[in-house]
């Protein structure tokens, strides 16, 4: 390690221990005291030691207030509040954002702690248990500790259903071998509660509309001894009467005109269209009837159940096409059986919308762009709720410094769709179950990219595809026909010329003709990036040209080349997988995890990827430590003959990804993280040595190391990284680890591998 690195090191050790010597009591008003906690003291020979530990930390959590947060042992947050005392300027904004005030002994009430403590006992299946507090003062520090004698916990000996015959009671009874409510099991309330919901759900989802879980009783007999407890289940017996009963839906009405505003809403029945089982109130025939046969999941006569209740809203709501979906059932009156109509009132989204998007970065080889997009939406645009939608882009990239200024990029782009809530198969009529209904997507796209003194390509793109989601975890993707035609429009003798040094390069301007289908499934349990335990999983698979390959016959390797329309197609088989993992940890802190693999196999037809669909590693969402599409393939270092010749495909990718991430301030979050993978060839090139994918593949992984922040404005992500590479592949093998060679005081060192990234969102 560099001398100025020490230097950095040891005044970031000084600050610290500077800032420990302000003193945590400084602020403390006289006759107080700063408290530090609660200790919790159990005494109980019946509990075993894990039993003991595990109650300890579940107690511990309880008493209020909690002290002052730490980090490492020292309070940073209170000797920050303490030391800018300012009552106004910056040191106020310091010590109102950044600060905590002393949590002082007068705020403790032990009390309440030691009620809320015995409560939480008693709930847990100590009936017996007695909790002391008392306080503990040391000079200007104060801690408080509860003594607890739990005196064995209440296990369960017995549960049993108490009924009759009725109905309700019987359903109840059904629902007893799936109890929560273990024999031997500790006796828990919120187990009691759960079992509870359990049984209710059971309930709403056999037509018992009205049933409550308030409406069962779950008595305890703890008089059986030897720490034993007796479970009852019965029915309340002031339970109302429309509570027993199940009831079948009856008629269905859906108001397709339907406004917040009292007075303007079109509710009237007479204008009813009765289609298939279902009135549809819509006067001004803004809708076909059928649309909303196909987003029901109740029919006439069907027993009411929470899932389909559920479902049929959902199914409303994701056609996109409704501000709002409400619904109310009605009890039939003066007839035999229990009925229920259901009544659904739909607020229109506006039919045409225009929609843009503006955004900017900056790249680390001295790159600063710019995207526009606009998008315009018509919904509904045949009566059956099919979106029809326009997306026109504009973007560039300005090399705004350097030896290689004014090697410019410009991107434009023009992308009609259509799409339609359900599965559009000719001679083929059918619908998925669930919340959700199918979609059906067309779409056309043109785009031109033109890197100025280099070379000017345009692509076309159609494709014809089904989007379906089992539940919100569960998405299907596929897209039986994929055809995309990319060819260059002019080429300057400079970049051929560059080709010659890194025939890499020659990819890029390749024609390609890719007549393929794909296919995506995605699991995830994570709704959002907050702090959650969950996991992420895309997996995808990509085929191109088999059929027009069995036809032809093609063999490029026996010089045996086919072509459609007179163009050579390419034959390939590519496969992904995206897989994350989220931890939650101390202090509302995530840590995030990515493990991304790829293989595409070349054959037939072709002896590597189209352009399009090769892997790059490097960049802002990939190796943050290294330039974008710079790494690899395998040990193979590009010559640098141009900064903007730098993009390294490869048919086969691995990369791994882990990143701490944890709040500093408001709406700043700090992360370190490190990146490591690469990117390998299918076949050999003699003009690329080292880039084949062999069994070494793990002693030539990139990796790189780093920290950032994130501005979580809550419409958006602003992210800022800093990082550096700890391991170079192209190196010789044993001097690949250049860990050591970090030297931040070095400018040449930082201009070689520091790279800053700007971006929007989290990075996985």
């Amino acid at each position: 390690m560099k001398i100025v690195s020490v230097i950095y090191l040891s005044l970031l050790v000084l600050c610290i221990f500077l800032l420990d010597a302000c003193s945590s009591t400084k602020t403390v008003p006289a006759g107080d005291a700063l408290y530090t906690g609660a200790k919790i003291d159990i005494r109980d020979s019946l509990l075993t030691r894990k039993k003991k530990k595990a109650l300890k930390s579940e107690l511990s959590a309880l008493p209020r207030p909690a002290p002052n947060s730490k980090i490492l042992g020292i309070p940073f947050k209170l000797n920050i509040y303490n030391a800018f005392q300012a009552k106004k300027g910056p040191g106020k904004w310091i010590r109102e954002r950044m600060g905590q005030p002393p949590v002082l002994l007068s705020s403790v009430n032990l009390t309440k702690n030691v009620q809320v403590s015995q409560s939480y006992l008693v709930n847990k299946g100590y009936f017996n248990a007695r909790v002391r507090g008392d306080t503990t003062i040391m000079g200007k520090k104060a801690s408080a500790t509860y003594s607890v004698r739990a005196d064995g916990q209440y296990h369960i000996q017995q549960v049993q259903f108490k009924g009759d015959s009725s109905v309700l009671q019987q359903a109840i009874r059904q629902t007893m071998p799936k109890t929560l409510l273990k024999t031997n099991d500790p006796f828990d309330l919120t187990v009691i509660t759960a079992e509870r919901l359990r049984i209710d759900n059971y309930l709403k989802e056999n037509g018992f509309y009205f049933f409550s879980p308030d409406n069962l009783l779950i008595k305890a007999d703890t008089t059986v001894g030897q720490n034993k407890v007796d479970l009852y289940i019965t029915v309340k017996p002031t339970i109302p009467d429309n509570a027993k009963k199940v009831y079948r839906i009856n008629d269905v009405y859906i108001f397709t005109g339907y406004n917040l505003e009292r007075g303007q809403s079109d509710t009237s029945l007479a204008d009813a269209t009765l289609y298939k089982g279902y009135y549809v109130v819509d006067k001004r025939h803004f809708y076909k009837p059928k649309l909303f046969q196909q987003s029901m999941a109740f029919d006439s006569g069907d027993v009411y159940n929470r899932t389909d209740h559920n479902a049929s809203i959902s199914r409303l709501v994701s056609m996109d096409i409704f501000k709002f979906v409400k619904n109310r059932f009605e009890v039939v009156p003066n007839v035999d059986s229990p009925l229920l109509n259901t009544y659904y009132y739909l607020t229109r989204q506006p039919k045409k919308s225009l929609r843009s998007e503006l955004n900017g970065y900056t790249k680390s080889n001295n790159l600063t762009g710019s995207n526009i997009t606009l998008s315009w939406r018509n919904r509904n645009a045949f009566r059956g709720g099919e979106i029809l939608a326009v997306k026109a882009s504009a973007g560039f990239e300005i090399q705004y410094s350097g030896q290689f200024k004014g090697y410019n990029t410009f991107r434009f782009g023009l992308e009609p769709s259509i799409s339609f809530p359900r599965f559009l198969v000719p001679f083929f009529n059918f619908n998925t179950k669930g919340g959700y209904l199918p979609r059906t997507t067309i779409k056309l796209g043109y785009d031109i990219l033109e890197r100025q003194k280099l070379y000017t390509m345009n692509s076309f793109r159609a494709s014809y595809g089904f989007t379906w989601k089992e539940n919100i975890q569960k998405e299907h993707e596929l897209n039986p026909i994929v055809v995309t035609y990319v060819q260059p429009i002019s080429i300057t003798q400079e970049y051929l010329d560059s080709a010659k040094n890194n025939t890499a390069l020659y990819s890029a301007i390749d024609t390609q003709f890719i007549l393929g289908s794909e296919y995506s499934y995605t699991w995830t349990n994570v709704v959002s990036y907050k702090p959650v335990n969950g996991f992420y999983l895309n997996a995808g698979v990509d085929v191109s040209g088999n059929v027009a390959g069995l036809i032809t016959g093609a063999n490029i390797a026996k010089g045996d080349t086919g072509k459609v329309i007179g163009k050579q197609f390419s034959q390939f088989t590519r496969l992904i997988g995206d897989f994350r993992f989220y931890r939650k940890v101390a202090n509302n802190s995530v840590w995030a995890n990515r493990i991304y693999a790829g293989i595409g196999i070349p054959y037939g037809n072709s002896n590597s990827l189209p352009y399009v669909k090769q892997f790059f590693s490097g960049g802002n969402n990939s190796l943050r430590s290294f330039r974008s599409r710079s790494v690899g393939p395998g040990t193979f270092e590009a010559p640098q003959v141009n900064g903007s010749f730098q993009e390294q495909p490869g048919d086969i990718k691995l990369e791994m990804n882990t990143e701490l991430r944890f709040p500093l301030v408001s709406i700043v979050q700090g992360a370190v993280f490190v990146d490591a993978g690469n990117v390998w060839l299918w076949n050999d090139d003699p003009y690329r040595p080292g880039a084949q994918f062999t069994s070494k593949f793990l002693s030539e992984i990139a990796a790189g190391t780093g920290v950032g922040l994130r501005f979580d404005l809550s419409f958006l992500v602003l992210r800022f990284d800093l990082a550096f590479p700890i391991r170079k592949p192209w190196l010789e093998p044993g001097k690949r680890w250049v860990l050591n060679q970090v030297d931040f005081g070095d400018s040449q060192w930082r201009k070689d591998n520091l790279i800053f990234n700007l971006a929007i969102g989290y990075p996985f």
